[in-house]
């Protein structure tokens, strides 16, 4: 049979290793990557999250040797998470000087001071009911919520933070902590907001590692709806407006189009969060040998960065760092 041949020849820059990398449009490099740890009180503590294989709660004691391990990764950054031997109804935990997360950042500065400190800034894992705020009338109280996210933002980069990551999503939530942080003398910190954050089932595991599970209700009246795409622009353009540096979009992996909005609307640094329920079900599949974790969750972070990411936070990221010096 005589074909015709008049037709593009595409594969010639698939026609080998060597060739598919010289063309190859996205990469992950080790410096994408912010790496979150969960910080808790007492002494000698490592403790497996259950539902997150390979991912500990880790005491202060033993937190150097944690952070060494990502700096010699060549890992950049981390993210905080603390978790509290007590809590209370307003979440003071959050904001006490000596608080979790203050006293691991001191720990961290004083022995790689070269290391990207991000705080989360939330109260969720300080209340004693789990939400993310002050409760009245058994819902959230946006203001008065917003007052004490502020004061946690100071207290955080008092303590030696260099980003604030506030996750609450309160309305007006970066302005008043970019206020706060203005007022207080910091006009030089950035804040990486949760701009875009889901009401997501991939969070369990999360609430497992840093003990936040909403003791009533959920959260629904404050997170977004995972069938809306244009709310997202509308929630990031008033962070934009309000004085965010970077915009996370949460979660990453089911909002990929999301993400690609965000980047096509907004010229600041965008952030993919790889949530804690993406992780875990790729850690299930491949403990029971249904997958090849490493090409997946290779595949899967670079489809983040194809979507517009240009940074990804991610529990994968000190095992991307060592498969990407093989």
């Amino acid at each position: 049979m005589q074909i015709n041949t008049n037709f593009k020849r595409h594969r010639r820059l698939r026609s080998s290793q060597s060739m598919r990398s010289m063309v190859r449009e996205n990469h992950l490099r080790v410096e994408d990557f912010i790496y979150p740890m969960f910080v808790v009180e007492g002494e000698n503590i490592k403790n497996e999250v259950p539902s997150m294989p390979n991912v500990y709660q880790v005491s202060l004691d033993l937190l150097v040797e944690e952070v060494k391990e990502v700096h010699n990764l060549g890992i950049k950054s981390i993210i905080l998470f603390g978790v509290p031997n007590s809590k209370d109804d307003v979440g003071s935990g959050a904001y006490h000087n000596h608080g979790i997360v203050q006293e691991a950042t001191r720990v961290i500065k004083e022995h790689y001071p070269d290391i990207l400190i991000v705080a989360d800034t939330c109260l969720c894992e300080y209340t004693s009911h789990g939400h993310c705020g002050v409760i009245q009338n058994q819902d959230v109280d946006n203001d008065e919520s917003l007052k004490l996210l502020a004061k946690t933002a100071v207290s955080q980069v008092e303590a030696g933070a260099d980003i604030i990551a506030p996750s609450n999503m309160m309305d007006g939530f970066v302005r008043v902590i970019r206020d706060g942080l203005d007022e207080a003398g910091y006009t030089h910190i950035p804040i990486m907001s949760y701009a875009v954050k889901y009401a997501s089932a991939f969070y369990g595991p999360f609430r497992d590692a840093a003990d936040s599970t909403p003791q009533f209700g959920d959260r629904k009246t404050y997170q977004m709806d995972p069938a809306n795409r244009l709310e997202a622009l509308r929630e990031a353009e008033s962070d934009v407006e309000e004085g965010a540096d970077f915009l996370i979009v949460k979660p990453a992996m089911s909002y990929l189009d999301v993400v690609r909005d965000v980047r096509n609307n907004f010229n600041l640094p965008i952030v993919a969060y790889n949530v804690s329920g993406e992780y875990s079900m790729v850690k299930a599949a491949a403990m029971n040998g249904w997958i090849n974790e490493k090409e997946l969750v290779l595949e899967k972070l670079t489809s983040m960065k194809r979507a517009g990411a240009d940074l990804i936070i991610s529990y994968f990221a000190k095992d991307v760092a060592k498969w990407l010096q093989e």
